[in-house]
């Protein structure tokens, strides 16, 4: 087949995308990004892709992923793309290279939004998590706290009050900002604590020891600029994820957060009723829902062979 894909990013979508793509006899290309390997790059112990009896290291699994892609013949280019053209089918890289594409998925994920304080970074991955289904197994009887106000936050904070022994919301507002009923099931929860009016002014715990961790949260209120100590060994920060499609805007219909607008996998142009021919998308990208490396991963596959199936009848 002389037409050829680009697949726009490196995490489980993008791999998975490229894998099914090369093995069909597509000349595929994975351009990377400014973060590849995506978010389990930044997760330490995964226990829930299928297939491992033990739990395995987020950034080990992306490199496996990748190196299958190289593996079954895809070509791995290590750039971020700055621009995009849909309509000439050009991609403008950071590098200052232009690629062109028959076809592409944009597998470019979404980031979750921090809170910005540096005690997060120092604890990424030792005790602060942006995923409660990735990593609320490992505070299994433990005291926790989820940091937000929105659906996300609710949702997160009911998942870990089955697993945690107490679970503290923190929340810089004195109500919820999300549905009616996940509100009522939080605030009548037995196990879960709310503290209205606060923002986390500190991640604290261990930086010493190399199995240290956090240890607890001071947090300042909105109200008096007071600050109490509250003790937790793991965090969870649930304020949003933001889909990485700002090169797309104006050429790709989005939701109201950004995420991409899909039919049957195929994404949709902004002002046209039908779908770009060619132009797919998989992962967090498109995914405000689930988000987890399998169903990103599932969703790269779809996109793969839906992309096959376009490039044949062209």
């Amino acid at each position: 087949m002389s037409k050829n894909l680009i697949i726009l990013g490196s995490g489980a979508a993008g791999c998975t995308a490229a894998i099914y793509a090369a093995r069909a006899g597509i000349a595929t290309t994975i351009i990377r990004g400014n973060q590849p390997g995506g978010q389990l790059t930044i997760t330490t112990e995964v226990e829930n892709y299928p297939g491992f009896a033990e739990a395995i290291q987020g950034p080990w699994l992306m490199e496996q992923m990748e190196a299958q892609a190289k593996h079954c013949g895809a070509a791995i280019v290590s750039d971020h793309i700055t621009e995009a053209n849909l309509t000439a089918r050009t991609l403008t890289g950071q590098s200052g290279e232009t690629y062109t594409f028959d076809a592409l998925i944009i597998a470019t994920g979404a980031s979750a939004k921090w809170l910005g304080i540096p005690s997060e970074q120092t604890f990424n991955g030792k005790g602060v998590s942006a995923c409660a289904t990735c990593d609320g197994a490992f505070y299994r009887n433990q005291h926790v706290a989820v940091v937000g106000g929105g659906n996300s936050a609710m949702e997160e904070a009911l998942y870990l009050a089955n697993i945690c022994e107490t679970v503290t919301i923190i929340h810089r507002r004195d109500d919820f900002r999300g549905e009616m009923v996940l509100r009522d099931k939080v605030k009548n929860h037995p196990k879960i604590t709310i503290i209205w009016n606060s923002t986390v002014d500190e991640i604290l715990g261990d930086t010493e020891s190399f199995m240290g961790g956090v240890t607890g949260l001071r947090l300042k209120s909105t109200t008096d600029g007071s600050t109490q100590e509250i003790p937790v060994t793991g965090v969870f920060i649930a304020i949003g994820h933001k889909p990485n499609t700002d090169i797309f805007t104006g050429q790709l219909d989005m939701d109201e957060t950004g995420y991409l607008t899909l039919i049957k996998g195929t994404v949709t142009p902004t002002h046209h009723a039908q779908p770009l021919p060619g132009i797919f998308a998989a992962g967090d990208v498109a995914d405000s829902v689930y988000r987890q490396a399998v169903t990103a991963a599932g969703m790269g596959c779809m996109a793969a062979l839906d992309c096959n199936r376009y490039l044949e009848s062209i």
